[in-house]
């Protein structure tokens, strides 16, 4: 059978009936990628996979939420949308929208939003409302003015986004067999980290799955609310999709630490770089920055034995790499090779760089 978006396959898992109108383009069923090359430079006994939730349809796992979100918003009779965004809620927001027929708002911090992002964004026709403030600003009004116009908030407070979101780790207990031992993911607002172990759980619950994994978030150092204990006023980071000092999710991310025995660290932005450099230098896996500090928290977990050799570890990339090129590039120190058009001069081009 054609496959026809997360809410058709997973119906009977999810809240809509026979007569819901599903919004979806096609989202969910991402590859899970066993790495190959990162594993043997650790020199440690670990299966390392990735889940490349970068090829959703807009580039990142909010199209998972947002499809639950737009389409529950369509059937309570909602005309508009609204949210606050650090750039992939945006793009996911305005692609739904657009499906659905009905207009998105999105309110992003000025300044603060990678260029990939805003492009989808603004040609899939949100409009776009720049705030003079961060993240945590644009979610606060956004939950102010839900109040005083027809609008739908589909920020990850909005329980359908979670429903949808849940659906990954189905997915990845489908493909290896059973849960990892242990799941890493970037948290920024931490929506997602608690949809992951929602749909762990379920699915242990079912049997469908024999364990729970270790849930263990991520995140940058100038932008560790759960790391420090407290929440930060002034978040900055190079991976902006978790530049977020206030996350909505803030309990219910405590809850799955301690319910799976999981933790929370953080990472320098020069570790998160390095890291998404690594990936896409050894195993050709593309991902924003903010995607990588799963990896590199993973990285470091493992060499500093935190993360037991002989553990099955999943990895979320929560956005394509292609969502931020400006901060991809300025990491490439490589000048390119300027020759004529002569076979002579291509030939000695490979020959001087082999």
């Amino acid at each position: 059978m054609r496959y026809t978006g997360l809410i058709n396959h997973y119906r009977d898992r999810l809240p809509v009936d026979d007569s819901t109108k599903l919004i979806s383009l096609g989202e969910g069923n991402t590859p899970l990628i066993q790495l190959e090359n990162i594993p043997a430079l650790l020199n440690k006994n670990v299966d390392i996979y990735i889940k490349y939730e970068g090829l959703n349809p807009t580039g990142s796992f909010k199209d998972r939420g947002m499809t639950m979100a737009v389409t529950k918003a369509v059937e309570s009779g909602s005309k508009a949308i609204i949210c606050a965004s650090t750039g992939n809620t945006s793009a996911a927001a305005a692609a739904y929208a657009a499906r659905a027929g009905i207009k998105a708002f999105v309110l992003i911090p000025e300044g603060k939003i990678a260029l990939g992002k805003l492009a989808q964004a603004m040609i899939h026709g949100a409009v776009i409302i720049q705030i003079k403030g961060n993240f945590d600003d644009g979610m606060r009004l956004v939950k102010e003015v839900a109040d005083h116009a027809p609008v739908s908030i589909v920020n990850s407070i909005n329980p359908f986004r979670l429903q949808g979101q849940k659906t990954a780790a189905f997915e990845i207990v489908e493909e290896l067999g059973d849960a990892p031992d242990y799941h890493c993911l970037p948290v920024g607002n931490a929506g997602n980290i608690s949809a992951h172990w929602m749909g762990y759980k379920e699915y242990f619950d079912d049997r469908k799955a024999g364990k729970k994994p270790k849930m263990v978030g991520y995140q940058a150092a100038g932008a560790a609310p759960f790391v420090k204990g407290a929440m930060v006023d002034n978040p900055d980071t190079v991976a902006t999709a978790i530049r977020i000092g206030h996350p909505q999710s803030w309990d219910l991310a405590h809850k799955v630490e301690t319910e799976s025995n999981g933790w929370f660290d953080s990472l320098t932005d020069e570790e998160i770089l390095s890291a998404q450099k690594l990936l896409t230098e050894q195993e050709g896996i593309f991902c924003e920055p903010a995607s990588a500090t799963s990896l590199a928290g993973a990285m470091r977990d493992i060499n500093n034995g935190k993360i037991a050799e002989g553990s099955t570890i999943v990895c979320t990339l929560t956005g394509h790499g292609l969502k931020d090129p400006d901060t991809a590039i300025s990491q490439c120190t490589d000048e390119m090779i300027n020759i004529n058009p002569v076979m002579d001069e291509v030939r000695d081009a490979i020959l001087n760089n082999m």
